[in-house]
Formats: C-alpha cells, structure tokens, sequence
C-alpha cells in the first residue's frame, strides 16, 4: 500500500514469532493484492476495467470493503466517493504519481458524474458487483483502515489482547497494557513539512484515523493542493480544514469518516458527526490540536450534494 504497518503487542516471551509475522504479512499482502489501485492485476483494478452492465465476482474482503465505503457514500450524501479514481490519477496522486496533468483534470471535471453509490451494485450476499456507467473506483481512502482491522484480527486469533496496530495514519488498539494504562498515540501537528506531536491521545478498544492536507501533496501553477479529492468540485479539497481524526470502532470505519469529514469541514461534519455519535477533531490552520471532542451540534436534515442533480 505504499507505506509501512506495525503491530506493537503483549504476549508470552517464548511465543515463537515467525508464524506470527508471517500470519501478519499475508493478512496485509492480501488486502494489497485486491485493492490496490497500483497492481494492475488486483481485484479492484480488473473491476474498473470489467465492461459496464456486467456481474463480476469479487473476494469476500474486497466486497465487505465495498459495502462499507458505499453506506458511508451514501451516509455523507457523496462525501465519501470512491468513484474519483480518474481524479486521484489527474492531479498526480495515482499510480505513476507525478506533477497533475492539466488536461486529464481537465477532461475528468467535465465528465457528467454519479456517485458511486448510485453508479455501481453490490451483490453481497453472492460477492459480485456490477456497473451501471462507467467509473473507476479508489480505495485509498478505506483501504488502509481495513488492513488495520486485519492485522487486529489476526492478533486475536492468536490470543493476544493487548495490541496496537497501525498502517500510515490508521490505528486500532486492543486491550488496555497490563498495568491496565490505555496505549498512547501522538496527534501531528498539521503542519506541511514540519513534524511535531501536537499532543497525545489515549485510546484502547478503539481505533483512530486522521486524514489531512498537509503529507501527501503536489504543487501546480504555485499552489499546493492535498490528496483528498473533493467530489463536489471534481478537483482536490480547498479551504477544508487541515486535519479530521475520528475515534471509532473500527478503523476501516474511522478511514472513510476521517475523509469525508475532511470534505464536509467543521460546521456540516460536525452536525453529522453528531448524527451518528462519531467522536472527532477538526483541526484548522494554525491551531494546536490536543485531544478529541465529540461534536454536540443538532443533527442536521439528510440532503445529498447529489440530490440536486441526479434526484
């Protein structure tokens, strides 16, 4: 997935340790293998390439990480859009990531676009998707979250409770640590090329993740743009705020919350945030985050940014 994981843990010291990492190494293998967007023989990529109107099956992993980023598609009102794949490529974040190239942000902007929670079926129960127009799905935003789930997973079939997992910016915790302490996890001060701890946050039998403008970037006609795409105007997120980090149950859930919070921004996030009891941090520019609120904002009435265009 482009990064590296870590799996931090208690057990017995004369645990044999090669089985393990190897149960570990093949849980994220597997999670790359079918929903990278830089294999060109993952599942995901031979779905975005499968003609539309046809059935296709997928694994059982690819199409539970499907299901979830579609609810939340469909929860944010088109926030969250794992559609965007064309996007991600044209501004230069794609495989062969590089400088964006004009003319292919140019072509995907005008295209007329449908979230892909309206623009692709999922057949769970019999693991197939189906196309109903033509979109090439990115996963980026849940993926990672997922393969930390994994890595929790198989932690506890193996017996060990007291764990904290990670992939990037996506953590899960188990147990609290034998003194019974919660596992103490540094928030990044949201600054572009700078790293600093702008304070810490205790966490166990939760998962956090933070998505953010200021790691992965590119620069285009003297402006700095972040990764996070956003849907409503077909190009990266402006003005948005300079980090979201969610605490939730699991970290593919947090993933794709972080994002499309990050979309929202603080006032609409907020309220949603609220709606569905998601604890979150919205960090703006030039603020010192130091430790998760949950947003108390009245839940606001459910209105997609589609419902406008393809109602």
């Amino acid at each position: 997935m482009g990064t590296r994981y870590s799996a931090a843990f208690f057990t017995e010291p004369d645990r044999p340790m090669v089985e393990l990492h190897q149960a570990l190494q093949q849980s994220v293998d597997a999670v790359d293998a079918q929903m990278s967007t830089w294999k060109p023989g993952s599942d995901l990529m031979q779905l975005n390439r499968a003609p539309v109107g046809i059935w296709i099956d997928v694994p059982e992993e690819l199409a539970t990480v499907l299901a979830a980023a579609l609810e939340v598609g469909r929860a944010s009102g088109g926030a969250f859009d794992i559609g965007v794949g064309d996007l991600v490529s044209a501004w230069g974040f794609g495989p062969g990531a590089g400088a964006p190239d004009p003319d292919a942000a140019a072509a995907a902007g005008v295209v007329r676009r449908v979230p892909a929670h309206l623009a692709i079926e999922l057949d769970l129960v019999a693991r197939r998707v189906r196309k109903h127009r033509p979109v090439t799905l990115d996963l980026s935003g849940i993926a990672k979250g997922y393969g930390v789930d994994e890595l929790a997973r198989v932690l506890e079939s193996h017996g060990i409770r007291r764990y904290l997992v990670s992939i990037d910016g996506e953590l899960r915790a188990g147990a609290p640590k034998p003194d019974g302490s919660s596992w103490r996890v540094a928030l990044e001060r949201p600054e572009f090329g700078y790293r600093a701890a702008a304070g810490v946050i205790e966490i166990a039998d939760a998962a956090l993740a933070t998505s953010g403008d200021y790691r992965h970037v590119v620069e285009f006609r003297g402006a700095r743009y972040g990764h996070t795409i956003d849907p409503r105007h077909h190009a990266p997120l402006r003005n948005g705020p300079a980090s979201v980090t969610v605490r939730a149950a699991s970290a593919m859930q947090a993933d794709a919350w972080a994002t499309a919070l990050m979309v929202l921004g603080p006032e609409r996030g907020g309220e949603l945030a609220s709606a569905l009891d998601l604890e979150v941090l919205f960090a703006e520019h030039g603020t010192d985050p130091t430790d998760l609120h949950q947003a108390t904002t009245p839940a606001p009435e459910r209105r997609s940014y589609y419902d406008q265009d393809y109602r």
